[in-house]
């Protein structure tokens, strides 16, 4: 059974612009200009890399661990626009305080880094719990699409506000510019993300305060309960799986794009910034000219075809030695990033029921944190061993494979039709 959709104009704009407002960070801090000033200036003693990898998985992995019971208490509580609140509040206070990680300051910018990390994620968790509130079965591909395209402009305008500060490198006489960039980073991220909070609707009736107690409790064994629940969604299940291996290569990409423009094309600073400027018009430009297509021919279908794509990237990128050549790859990786994402989430929204919105995306943020572990420690690794970027990048196109060969294994309907027989027999609460 269709659950009726209450959401006004405002209030999916207001959605969308969260994605608008953090990317900023994950443009800013993790793609361009913090994974260069980590890698390049704060751990310049050598082994920046290996060092990048391992901090940003063990976020991840501090994240992973209380994803899934997070995700059941917000959904008993009422509490999923809490929590994306005080992840939100994290998220910018950690990225402000990036502003002070000076050369040499290798644990400090690691820790603070790891902790917007965590903040920034556990965000997105929330957020993407709110899509199948504010948008039907039918309509989802296209919202998450707009969604994703609005992000990658959001990103887009705040590499361009940062361009002066950064254009001019990380050298001494331009670290302080340099630095700022992640305050301006915060800034913008607090200001775009006000809309979300003023419109966006919590749908799920809260529980009083005075209960906390039973909050948690009942979290706990929600979360315990779907660890079991969720075996009767063999779509969902499979799903996961396949998400797992494509997504642990897309995260790795995203983390290590700008380090291997520098490493192995021996990109500037500034040659760095106007690529990413490249791909995130593309990028925007694909989510949103996806979300229409999913919606018609389906999450899957839109999927597959960006895996095979990706596959091609990978092998493109190992082979690459011009950086015109590398502008062409961001060309084309930026139009099926962004298309991949939003299918991605669609497709979850899919096989999501009702009443389980963050305990599901619960899920779905744990296995991309899993994901998001292994792909940039595998990737520091064989640079470490091989001294080639080149082999760990042409290693991606593994995962992009098998995560195509396991998603033919999934059956769309069956998915959904699972999630409306859930529905059905366990309605939502509503305030």
């Amino acid at each position: 059974m269709e659950k009726p959709k209450r959401a006004s104009r405002i209030e999916v704009f207001s959605w969308c612009m969260y994605d608008f407002a953090n990317s900023s960070y994950s443009t800013i801090i993790v793609t361009v200009a913090f994974s260069m000033y980590f890698t390049k200036a704060v751990a310049a003693g050598g082994g920046g890399e290996r060092l990048w990898g391992y901090g940003y998985s063990l976020s991840m992995l501090c994240l992973a661990v209380v994803s899934p019971l997070l995700g059941a208490i917000a959904d008993y509580g009422g509490l999923k626009k809490r929590f994306l609140l005080w992840f939100t509040a994290i998220c910018i206070t950690a990225t402000a305080f990036l502003f002070f990680a000076e050369p040499g300051d290798v644990y400090y910018a690691l820790i603070v880094f790891a902790i917007s990390n965590i903040g920034f994620n556990g965000g997105v968790h929330f957020y993407n719990s709110f899509l199948i509130d504010i948008a039907d079965k039918k309509h989802m591909g296209r919202i998450s699409g707009y969604g994703w395209a609005l992000g990658y402009v959001g990103g887009l305008i705040s590499l361009v506000m940062v361009f002066p500060l950064i254009k001019g490198g990380y050298g001494e006489e331009n670290i302080f510019n340099y630095r700022l960039s992640f305050l301006v980073t915060a800034v913008f991220f607090l200001v775009a993300s006000v809309p979300t909070f003023l419109f966006l609707k919590e749908r799920t009736k809260r529980v009083h305060a005075k209960s906390i107690g039973k909050v948690f409790k009942e979290g706990f064994e929600r979360m315990h309960a779907t660890f079991h629940e969720i075996r009767k969604f063999k779509e969902l299940t499979k799903y996961f799986f396949c998400y797992l291996l494509y997504t642990d290569a897309i995260d790795t990409v995203i983390v290590f794009s700008s380090v291997f423009a520098i490493s192995v094309l021996g990109f500037t600073t500034g040659e760095v910034i106007m690529y990413f400027i490249i791909t995130q018009i593309t990028a925007a430009i694909g989510a949103a000219v996806f979300g229409p297509i999913l919606d018609r021919f389906g999450a899957k279908t839109a999927i597959n075809t960006t895996l095979v794509v990706w596959i091609g990237i990978s092998i493109a990128a190992y082979f690459v030695e011009t950086k015109t050549g590398f502008y062409v790859i961001g060309l084309v990786a930026g139009t099926v990033l962004g298309a991949n994402q939003s299918s991605s989430r669609a497709l979850l929204g899919l096989f999501t029921p009702h009443g389980k919105n963050a305990e599901f995306f619960g899920f779905f943020s744990l296995v991309g944190k899993c994901a998001a572990i292994i792909g940039p420690i595998v990737y520091g690794e064989i640079t470490a061993h091989t001294g080639s970027q080149r082999l760990a990048v042409l290693s991606l196109a593994a995962f992009f494979i098998a995560g195509l060969v396991l998603l033919r294994t999934v059956n769309v309907d069956n998915g959904i039709k699972a999630a409306e027989a859930f529905e059905t027999k366990n309605p939502a609460p509503t305030p």
